[in-house]
């Protein structure tokens, strides 16, 4: 998965959301978009799940150019987690198969990172049946978007670990905010104002990066 020279702006008369974008997702490493709201972040996953094409510059899936692929195709490879998760009023187990209705109950018991019962159901319980949805379509391709954003400690620890069973031998682009979820990928790209400012490790941007530092002082 690669950003090459990506551009994107929401109207013609307003100034881009996201400029010269340039970074690569090997296969199954987890690269984590830093920065603060409004940053860009949800802008570069937005543009992976195609919901807009670039103004400018080329995002690409195993070489391919986004705008070659059918959308049906797109969706098969990405999976995603959004912040919000939306729940239908049906049991657990038949939340987590809309993503795949015929699903055997094996399979959705093997994807489920949760195992609460019951109808009020917490942030963090909610967003692990999100992940677990994600799971259960099988795409190579992850997207998490702050998810684990607004929660408790106990419940964002709760979510990071179903994080962590998720990326596993899969290619994982996050939108991050805690620490916890930085210092877990491969690589960070630090974003402000929709520009790239450092790109590596979270050790080393802690190390010599002055903005990320700031980010992470100011609690992301």
């Amino acid at each position: 998965m690669a950003f090459e020279d990506v551009h994107f702006r929401y109207a013609p008369d307003l100034p881009d959301a996201v400029s010269h974008v340039t970074f690569m997702v090997p296969a199954d490493s987890t690269v984590a978009l830093a920065g603060h709201s409004g940053a860009g972040k949800t802008t570069c996953a937005s543009l992976l799940l195609r919901h807009w094409d670039p103004t400018g510059g080329t995002v690409r899936i195993g070489g391919h150019p986004l705008r070659t692929l059918p959308l049906t195709r797109i969706r098969q490879l990405i999976a995603a987690v959004p912040q919000e998760t939306y729940l239908f009023n049906l049991s657990i187990r038949d939340n987590i198969r809309l993503a795949r209705p015929d699903a055997t109950d094996t399979e959705v018991e093997d994807a489920a990172p949760a195992g609460e019962r019951g109808t009020h159901l917490s942030g963090g319980q909610r967003q692990r049946i999100a992940i677990a949805r994600a799971l259960l379509t099988g795409a190579p391709i992850l997207v998490l978007d702050e998810a684990v954003s607004s929660l408790d400690a106990e419940s964002e620890a709760e979510v990071d670990r179903a994080m962590r069973t998720a990326r596993t031998g899969r290619t994982t682009l996050i939108v991050a905010h805690p620490p916890s979820t930085l210092r877990t990928a491969d690589t960070v790209v630090l974003l402000e104002e929709g520009r790239i400012v450092d790109t590596g490790p979270h050790d080393k941007l802690l190390a010599r990066c002055p903005a990320y530092r700031r980010l992470l002082n100011e609690g992301a």
